[in-house]
């Protein structure tokens, strides 16, 4: 499954904003596992030509197999040079009302920062989520 920048070749669209919820929180821990089971990775794009985010900070917030938030399923990556972001984590737990979800910040320098939610459909071995940031002023034509 892919999602974000699916566009024409140097064109992207950027990501849908969505809710952050009332489980953020800042300074997570910069680690490559929140659990196992389900690699996630992705690209870090600026609108509107594609070109990688080298250093782009992506921080995910998940709740766990029992549907709660816990400080275990929180963690940040610092994109490659190429913008690439990759983790681990187990499969998100339902709670009422929700599909499972991971939710998703991501901030570059010179690009407005982005809350988002991957929406997974069930039976995910892998996910790829590629990220793309609007600029933070108008490019100048």
């Amino acid at each position: 499954m892919s999602e974000g920048a699916e566009n024409a070749p140097g064109e992207c669209v950027p990501t849908a904003g969505d809710a952050e919820g009332p489980f953020y929180k800042p300074g997570a821990p910069e680690r490559a596992s929140t659990g196992s089971g389900l690699p996630v990775r992705g690209r870090v794009l600026g609108a509107p030509d594609c070109r990688p985010l080298p250093r782009a900070r992506v921080e995910w917030w998940q709740a766990n197999s029992a549907g709660e938030y816990d400080d275990a399923h929180r963690g940040t990556r610092t994109a490659s040079a190429g913008g690439e972001y990759a983790f681990t984590t187990d499969l998100p737990g339902k709670y009422p009302f929700r599909p499972r979800h991971i939710h998703f910040k991501a901030s570059a320098p010179g690009f407005a920062p982005l809350t988002t939610q991957l929406y997974l459909r069930g039976g995910e071995t892998s996910v790829t989520f590629d990220l793309v940031l609007s600029p933070s002023k108008p490019p100048s034509r």
